[in-house]
């Protein structure tokens, strides 16, 4: 008897939820607006509100593949009929929730005068979109291969922060495991630009898709590596092994100086706790790349992992100008540091 009223109670309380939500539209998009506000300010990148979202945004994600069948099951369950409405709010407001978690984290990680600004910008318009109404559903929703591609790439950067902080996936097994992900959902979205009833379809279709995939996967640099952040980066002629510290900070160095001492480059790189990472220092000359030194890396500690390399092979000719990039087994770069080679005193 309790329980028929338990149950009587939770069908009452949604039939009372979705006919406010279906009476007052407007109220709809104040609380998407709200809540993806709160999902940017709240993160702060905290790790352990971090994994609560991460799962939250899982879970709707999963209710979202499912979302027929579980439709079904409501209906059968409380006799509640779930409106087109309703459904759209849902999803516009996963797509909100999904592009506000993830975005402090690009925000924090983007080099802005790299590639990867591109990409940044890209998930703050689809953000943007994501919020105005007259946007998401007048323009992007009824054009049914636009909205996969937009809620394929919604997905791929929250899984980009999500599979880091849950799975301790390493930075490029995220990465290939998201973009497996969204291209496999983009498979509805190229089928309906083939026409039906031909042999060719299916197998024109998946090799769409793998050109799909090998495009992206060639664009990866260009894609921050959300779960890491470079906290310090810099150049020295040596380095405090008990304080892990660097010393002085170097821009500009003569030749014989450099070849005499060498340097150091140290690094200190924050990921998610149990993380453990493959990094790379690599050394350009004049835009060149002359070597590549790996790095392994722990996750855990808040002002980041402290490691460096020192390096004292280099060119007889060495004058020019000097990059250091940190970049990630994928490619994906992380931070770098400039210096200016110049020549020896006695030239």
């Amino acid at each position: 008897m309790l329980l028929l009223k338990k149950q009587i109670s939770a069908k009452n309380l949604l039939l009372q939820l979705a006919e406010q939500l279906q009476r007052y539209p407007g109220l709809m998009a104040v609380l998407a607006f709200a809540s993806g506000i709160a999902s940017y300010v709240l993160v702060d990148r905290k790790e352990s509100l971090a994994q609560l979202i991460a799962l939250f945004l899982l879970f709707s994600w999963l209710w979202l593949l499912l979302d027929n069948w579980l439709r079904e099951r409501i209906e059968q369950r409380f006799g509640i009929t779930l409106s087109p409405t309703l459904v759209r709010f849902v999803l516009q407001m996963v797509h909100q929730e999904s592009l506000f978690f993830a975005l402090p984290f690009f925000l924090a990680v983007t080099s802005w005068n790299h590639g990867q600004a591109v990409f940044t910008a890209l998930i703050m318009l689809c953000a943007l979109i994501s919020l105005i109404d007259p946007l998401y559903y007048k323009k992007l929703a009824p054009r049914r291969t636009l909205f996969v591609v937009f809620h394929a790439f919604s997905l791929f950067v929250v899984l980009l922060v999500i599979l880091p902080i849950l799975l301790q996936l390493t930075t490029s097994e995220s990465l290939a495991t998201a973009m497996a992900i969204a291209v496999i959902l983009s498979f509805p979205s190229l089928g309906t630009l083939l026409p039906n009833g031909y042999w060719w379809r299916m197998p024109v279709t998946m090799l769409l898709l793998a050109a799909l995939c090998a495009g992206l996967w060639q664009l990866r640099s260009y894609v921050p590596p959300a779960a890491l952040r470079l906290t310090t980066v810099a150049l020295s002629h040596e380095v405090d092994y008990q304080q892990r510290k660097p010393g002085p900070g170097i821009k500009q160095l003569d030749a014989a100086t450099l070849h005499r001492q060498g340097l150091f480059s140290f690094t200190a790189v924050k990921a998610p706790r149990g993380l453990n990472e493959k990094i790379y220092h690599v050394w350009l000359q004049n835009g060149k790349v002359v070597d590549r030194i790996l790095l392994d890396i722990s996750g855990g500690r808040e002002q980041g992992y402290r490691a460096w390399t020192h390096k004292q092979n280099f060119p007889a000719n060495a004058e020019g100008h000097w990059q250091v990039k940190v970049v990630t087994e994928s490619e994906q770069l992380i931070g770098l540091t400039r210096f200016t080679v110049t020549p020896a005193p006695n030239q």
